[in-house]
């Protein structure tokens, strides 16, 4: 499918010419030596590493006013990345919604520019990141080594997980990896999140070598199936669809975003009643294919 230019191109093209004369010269003269860092570190467990790369090549003087023409810049060039991959329908059909958001985030857009965002930003515009559904994207090439599963079972939690990733393949890559994007959150519910295990579903008809899919939460804990059963959901989908899942721990992170969000929540984290932690989720590509074609018999 063909990426035509976007609506949104005026915008992009407003913010290169807000630019101060100095930024601008910077932002053209990095932005395609910046994208190859990118790339090169994309393929990592942290999804910030292309972000990080490219600071590094600006350095710690660089402001965001750089960092956000460098986004607009790789945003006008998006569509031909786009068109060079070849990717499923259901992708592509999702980008122009994405393109409005991003359009819409950089436009309004001043003073600091949020990493977090900035990290998905630098991976959306790059296509290392491609959507999923309105709430999520998905990155192309995650790894997953064996250490967390391995230090599952040792914890006595479980040899299954590691079985099922033998059973996959185990060091296969690479892996997609979805994240939820908070700056627009109006597909996270249960039909937003099914649409983008489906896409991901998608990407692995698409490309063979894919091993599946995999995410990282806290809120694939089991405890929220009972303190937040409207959550549930995060968790039992997938795993009645095939996936299994995979400890990694408390953090101050998972804390702090298991609180954000639900005032029940936060009470019981202050008071002790709950340690919030982070669990993979790990859906191998051949159940994750299945499951994906049982939700399409289903609604026909």
């Amino acid at each position: 499918m063909d990426m035509q230019p976007s609506p949104h191109q005026a915008v992009f093209e407003a913010v290169l010419v807000r630019l101060a004369p100095q930024d601008r010269a910077r932002v053209d003269a990095l932005a395609a030596s910046a994208a190859a860092k990118a790339a090169e570190a994309a393929p990592h467990w942290d999804f910030e590493m292309p972000a990080k790369a490219v600071d590094a090549l600006l350095g710690p003087e660089t402001s965001d006013d750089v960092r956000r023409g460098l986004v607009a810049a790789w945003m006008l060039q998006l569509p031909g990345r786009v068109a060079t991959l070849d990717l499923p329908a259901a992708v592509t059909a999702l980008y122009p919604y994405w393109i409005e958001q991003v359009a819409g985030f950089l436009d309004k857009a001043e003073g600091d520019y949020d990493f977090d965002h900035w990290s998905k930003d630098v991976r959306f515009s790059l296509v290392l990141s491609v959507p999923g559904a309105k709430s999520q994207v998905i990155d192309l090439s995650s790894p997953l080594g064996p250490k967390q599963v391995v230090q599952h079972a040792l914890q006595g939690r479980g040899v299954q997980p590691l079985v099922r990733y033998l059973a996959a393949g185990a060091k296969r890559e690479p892996w997609l990896e979805v994240h939820t994007e908070s700056r627009w959150l109006r597909g996270f519910n249960e039909e937003g999140w099914n649409d983008a295990w489906a896409t991901a579903a998608e990407l692995c008809r698409a490309r063979p070598e894919l091993a599946g899919m995999i995410g990282s939460s806290w809120f694939y804990d089991p405890p929220l199936t009972e303190i937040s059963p409207r959550l549930a959901y995060l968790r039992l989908n997938p795993l009645n669809g095939g996936a299994f899942m995979v400890h990694q721990g408390p953090g101050e992170i998972h804390t702090l975003r298991a609180g954000t969000a639900s005032a029940s929540r936060k009470a019981l984290i202050d008071s002790g009643e709950y340690t919030a932690r982070s669990w993979l989720m790990v859906w191998p590509r051949k159940e994750l294919i299945a499951w994906a074609d049982r939700r399409k018999a289903e609604a026909v």
